[in-house]
């Protein structure tokens, strides 16, 4: 078992920069060059929200989502409204609360990252066998619990 532990940590740092680098570089080009890979992200929870029937769309539902603070939050969509991807409007019947949206570019901006997303998956799928990504997503579940218990401490 010990012998896995350096390897399996080395993997995942290396592989979680990897995506970020190559996800930011597939961003870099065309339409979408100045949008950062946080940005794509309020973006994408912006573009789900808004088309969930909760109505949780509210920009402090977005920011609880993203896990950052309302601050962090209307930083970015300050720049993400002037590179045209979201608006920002008050609810008809509470003044007080912000309702975010997504722009046709916005939403452009979030299928071009889905993309991304969906052709990294089908090339994982496409390598392994079915009891394959049963293990691997028995790990990345296992991972994924441990991210959200640290994350609550």
């Amino acid at each position: 078992m010990k012998k896995y532990q350096t390897k399996l940590n080395d993997f995942l740092v290396d592989v979680f920069h990897e995506i970020l680098r190559i996800e930011e570089s597939s961003l870099r080009s065309g339409e979408f060059e100045n949008i950062s890979v946080r940005e794509m992200h309020v973006i994408e929870a912006v573009c789900k929200a808004e088309t969930a029937d909760d109505g949780k769309n509210r920009a402090s539902d977005i920011a609880a989502a993203l896990r950052i603070s309302g601050g962090t939050l209307t930083t970015a969509v300050i720049q993400l409204e002037k590179k045209g991807c979201i608006t920002r409007l008050q609810d008809k019947n509470d003044k007080r609360i912000v309702r975010l949206f997504s722009t046709d570019k916005g939403k452009r901006a979030d299928a071009a990252h889905q993309r991304f997303h969906d052709d990294m998956v089908a090339d994982v799928v496409a390598a392994m066998s079915e009891d394959e990504l049963a293990c691997l997503a028995k790990g990345l579940e296992s991972l994924q619990t441990f991210f959200t218990k640290k994350s609550s401490q």
